[in-house]
């Protein structure tokens, strides 16, 4: 049985060459869909909870979790709904996307999607804000799935992921103020949490974050690393970023999470797995793509050991 669950929307992805504008490398990601594959990467047991097409693009997404030994026994293959996607822009400022994703099969997720009996026995369970803004029905399966989890006394984990171009930023703040007081390890990026709190201060937005009902904060910071905040400390902790030669950040903040649950898993303390979560994020930034460019654990781990 799987030790980590997350439930959400998988995308194929196009990602432009920057040297040669107008053609693209098709790959694979969307933010839970990331998650589960930098979790199982770093040797957790993972399961997912999803919708495909019945294209190639879902056929696709199926392989690769077989091949990473990711659960899919709740993947369901919808014959009338596609699986979305996305292009990837890079320029100047970064990268950029372009969704295609109206209607897909994961936006047909509901209640019935979760299995409660493999809710409980599982450790974590993951979701995310594009979870919640794809459909009402997802958004109520999410609200179901941290709900059987805190019953059954298992872990809850929650990535913001803001998207503007999915709901308001009223919608986010309601769908947040709703699911926190469930979430006991919180993941939002700095962007993320200013756009939602309306806050400045990275300190107050942590502060934030637990009086909405987050045990834990995790607060993304790019290239400076991460804040770690336990609510009971006076201060977060700050977990610097490894410097790395960064080409493209698509999922790293995916990567970071997956990972670091993974290395909570196996019994690190929150500090000593958000390390390792950093350095795994640092080598998705290396590769182009989301999912292809997510380390191994070995990867990881020697690393590590040269960043000593």
């Amino acid at each position: 049985m799987p030790d980590i669950l997350s439930l959400g929307e998988p995308l194929w992805e196009m990602s432009e060459i920057p040297s040669e504008p107008g053609k693209y490398l098709l790959g694979y990601g969307g933010d839970t869909a990331n998650f589960c594959v930098a979790a199982a990467r770093q040797g957790a047991d993972v399961g997912y909870i999803t919708r495909v097409g019945r294209d190639s693009f879902g056929d696709t997404l199926r392989a690769i979790w077989d091949a990473e030994n990711i659960d899919v026994s709740n993947v369901v293959v919808d014959p009338q709904a596609m699986t979305g996607g996305y292009f990837i822009h890079h320029g100047v400022s970064g990268h950029s996307f372009q969704y295609a994703r109206a209607g897909s099969a994961a936006s047909k997720l509901g209640v019935a999607s979760i299995d409660a009996a493999l809710v409980g026995q599982a450790k974590f369970v993951h979701g995310s804000g594009i979870t919640q803004a794809i459909s009402k029905s997802a958004c109520d399966a999410l609200s179901a799935l941290f709900d059987i989890a805190r019953a059954a006394n298992v872990a809850t984990v929650f990535d913001s992921n803001f998207r503007s171009r999915l709901w308001t930023i009223d919608e986010a703040r309601r769908a947040l103020a709703s699911i926190l007081p469930r979430t006991d390890f919180f993941f939002p990026s700095l962007e993320d949490a200013q756009a939602l709190s309306g806050l400045a201060d990275r300190h107050s937005m942590i502060q934030w974050a637990h009086q909405l009902g987050a045990k834990y904060v995790l607060l993304k910071l790019g290239a400076e690393g991460v804040l770690v905040s336990d609510g009971a400390s006076s201060l977060p902790r700050h977990v610097p970023a490894f410097k790395v030669d960064a080409i493209d950040a698509t999922g790293a903040g995916d990567c970071f999470a997956g990972a670091t649950v993974a290395r909570l898993l196996v019994g690190d303390t929150l500090h000593a797995a958000a390390r390792y979560g950093c350095a795994a994020a640092a080598l998705t930034t290396t590769e182009y793509g989301a999912i292809a460019a997510i380390p191994s654990g070995q990867r990881v781990t020697t690393f590590l050991q040269s960043n000593v």
